[in-house]
């Protein structure tokens, strides 16, 4: 077996792609093997030593395991998988990737030059189909025609994955070059350039917050580290600021911090979201604004909010792209942290009430009321009580994740894997992720009916590698977002969101999983202190009314106020 840091020799460019992941620190890759790239399996066959492929289930699934890497690592995700169909199948991973700002290349096989611009078997242009220039989801599409410059690419698609504001990009490989031998050297591992702020820029920033009566911080985005987030809660300390956490990026603070306000996304505290209105001094470090953090650009008017906005951004495109900011700073994460925290505050500050009653609104949104007789808030606060304290927690969208996002407590950053791009399916297989590149940590996924049974096969690829997961699968048999939304816009008239569901309990069993039905409160305590210390894989099947519609309110709730409207309209 070849040593992938030894001297240059020739080899098939397929083997020389597994050694060019190695150099660039890639130990686990994720795919649904494809004749189209044969000699890359090969050659992780040869180099098994050092990387493993994970077969997966399906592209989707692969691409999202690959996007939760990213999210958890801040390396590129790694995706392989086949021509046409397995390339359009991963195309959810992608749009993941891009709408979260995380690093991920996908490979993709190729038909042969021999055949190509036929429309042969499978063939796609993936420059049309995934392009930016045609608005696709990559931030580059790259085809590689030379063995000998494969490894030019593959170090060219790390650094436009990691530069400015990370993104997928996806790399095209022709079956008949991955087969050709080539001596072309691997290139060292790359390391993304790091903006940092101007001091004048800081003296400014300075300025506002010394003008501020009633300022907040707004904290999200990729490209953090553990230091990064450690000197943003030294900068909060310093001025005595409330922060807030963007759209799913709830681990980017610490939420049991005295100075901690909630998340700003779906589902948000009103409370804080007047609170958004009432700032008159936003500072957003990292996140970029979006619809769901801005609560559909209401929160922070576009383009010019009323609020006086410093907005902090690793990428340059994104500084005026929606908003118009008074300070706009392009900088990575860890630097502009380190300035921030550097940044010397005043002996007295005006907002100390405020930042109080902005922590005590958060403690107040965690009092839940009840609910019987499953309830969802008592369920999430059971985990939180059993479950250890550097618990990485997944999810994917619908009504379900509302709970986990109100009722968690997140400790710090790599605790939570959720799609910011709202895409069902992604729980499971970022658990898988999760548990595959931390096997030691305790990984549960927070799951619901019909967002399970988009990506649920994956559990196969858990029990064939050896991941080890906690999946809580909310079953209210309905697409229950959509049933809400109806109810708000068409009250009473309900179609296609109703679903009909399989026994969870006997179909995880036949994944190999340990299973139990939950109907209750009282058991889910020990049913989960049970999977907790279990070997092997658990699935908890929670039944909930299709009338718990939302932490907040009920089916009913929403369809008597929607017909009021109607009728005072």
């Amino acid at each position: 077996m070849q040593n992938p840091a030894a001297p240059t020799h020739e080899r098939l460019a397929g083997h020389a792609l597994v050694q060019a992941l190695i150099a660039q620190g890639i130990d686990t890759c994720f795919g649904v093997p494809g004749e189209s790239y044969l000699a890359v399996l090969d050659g992780f066959l040869e180099h098994r030593e050092h990387i493993r492929f994970i077969a997966c289930r399906h592209e989707g699934g692969a691409a999202f395991m690959a996007e939760a890497q990213g999210k958890f690592t801040g390396r590129p995700g790694i995706c392989f998988v086949t021509r046409g169909p397995g390339a359009t199948n991963a195309a959810i991973g992608l749009h993941t990737a891009f709408q979260d700002s995380t690093p991920m290349i996908l490979f993709i096989g190729q038909v042969g030059a021999d055949v190509r611009d036929r429309e042969a078997f499978q063939e796609l242009d993936y420059r049309a189909v995934f392009g930016p220039n045609s608005g696709g989801l990559a931030k580059w599409v790259g085809e590689v025609q030379s063995a000998d410059r494969l490894p030019e690419y593959v170090a060219r698609a790390f650094h436009i994955a990691l530069q400015g504001r990370p993104g997928p990009v996806v790399l095209v490989l022709p079956e008949d070059m991955l087969s050709t031998p080539t001596a072309a050297p691997v290139l060292p591992r790359i390391v993304a350039a790091q903006a940092a702020p101007a001091p004048k820029v800081l003296l400014e920033l300075r300025s506002l917050l010394l003008a501020a009566e009633r300022p907040l911080v707004i904290v999200g985005g990729s490209a953090w580290d553990a230091a990064a987030v450690a000197a943003l809660q030294r900068f909060a300390e310093r001025w005595q600021l409330p922060v807030a956490c963007a759209f799913r990026s709830q681990d980017h603070f610490d939420n049991r911090h005295a100075l901690y306000a909630g998340d700003v996304g779906i589902g948000v505290n009103p409370k804080l979201a007047e609170r958004v209105r009432e700032a008159d001094l936003i500072i957003a470090v990292g996140p970029r604004l979006d619809e769901m953090t801005t609560r559909g650009y209401t929160l922070l008017e576009a383009p010019r909010p009323r609020q006086t906005l410093v907005h902090i951004h690793v990428g340059a495109e994104e500084l005026g792209r929606v908003y118009e900011a008074d300070l706009a700073v392009q900088s990575s994460m860890p630097n502009a942290a380190a300035a921030l925290a550097a940044l010397g505050g005043p002996c007295e500050l005006p907002w100390t009430a405020w930042t109080q009653s902005a922590h005590a609104d958060y403690e107040a949104n965690l009092v839940a009321p009840p609910v019987a007789p499953l309830d969802l808030a008592e369920v999430v606060q059971a985990v939180q009580r059993l479950a250890p304290g550097d618990a990485i927690l997944t999810n994917g969208a619908g009504n379900f994740s509302a709970w986990l996002h109100r009722y968690w407590r997140y400790a710090g950053l790599g605790t939570q894997l959720a799609p910011a791009s709202g895409a069902m399916g992604y729980g499971v297989p970022a658990a898988i992720a999760a548990s595959l590149l931390q096997p030691g940590r305790c990984v549960v996924a927070f799951t619901g009916d019909g967002d399970f049974l988009m990506t649920g096969q994956e559990l196969a690829t858990a029990q064939a590698h050896g991941a080890r997961l906690i999946v809580i699968l909310v079953d209210n048999a309905s697409y229950g977002t959509i049933r809400m939304h109806q109810e708000h816009a068409y009250p009473g008239r309900v179609i296609a969101s109703a679903l009909t569901n399989p026994d969870f309990v006997l179909l995880a069993r036949a994944y190999g999983l340990a299973s139990e039905r939950i109907d209750a409160t009282e058991a889910f305590e020990p049913a989960f202190a049970a999977a907790l210390v279990r070997a092997q894989s658990t699935l908890l099947h929670l039944v909930l009314d299709t009338e718990v519609i939302t932490s907040r309110t009920t089916i009913a709730a929403i369809r008597a106020n929607a017909l009021e409207q109607q009728s005072a309209s």
